[in-house]
């Protein structure tokens, strides 16, 4: 692997042709082998207007990536929110900064659109990914985060019926 950190690393959206790098980055971050990344559907996020897929080259290689949707939102006048998820880099490439870089182009992208926060959500046991969050200005104290999966949802469904 080369060195990345000495210069910034290229940032960009993802387009159908990075499906099968960020397939891999996925299965890195979940551990699940039925991850499956459409080409389709990174082109239909590629206009960056409700979601974005960032993705982080170096030497010509994708070695990281987030997702960032954009939330419209009531409260205050106009302003959206942002959510942050799938924030990892390939575990060749890490330890160089890559996360960081990341994380300072979500921020720019959300300061750009206005947004009044970024809220990230992260696996309870990524604690080395909860370190990195926090030294990038995350705070873990402010909210508590919730999630239900839809298998969950069906359980519940289907044991009502």
């Amino acid at each position: 692997m080369g060195e990345c950190a000495k210069m910034a690393p290229a940032m960009r959206l993802a387009k159908g042709a990075d499906a099968a790098a960020l397939a891999d980055l996925y299965r890195q971050l979940t551990g699940d082998e039925r991850v499956k990344v459409l080409p389709a559907r990174l082109d239909s996020l590629a206009d960056g207007v409700r979601a974005q897929v960032l993705v982080c080259e170096c030497d010509g290689e994708l070695a990281g990536t987030a997702w960032l949707g954009f939330c419209e939102d009531a409260m205050y006048g106009e302003q959206p929110f942002a959510v942050l998820e799938n924030v990892v880099v390939h575990a060749s490439w890490r330890g160089r900064g890559l996360g960081t870089a990341l994380l300072r182009e979500a921020e720019r992208r959300c300061l750009a659109r206005g947004c009044s926060k970024i809220m990230l959500l992260s696996a309870a046991g990524r604690e080395d990914a909860h370190r990195l969050f926090l030294r990038a200005g995350f705070r873990g104290d402010a909210k508590l985060g919730f999630v239900k999966y839809r298998r969950d949802m069906l359980a519940r469904d289907s044991s009502s019926t």
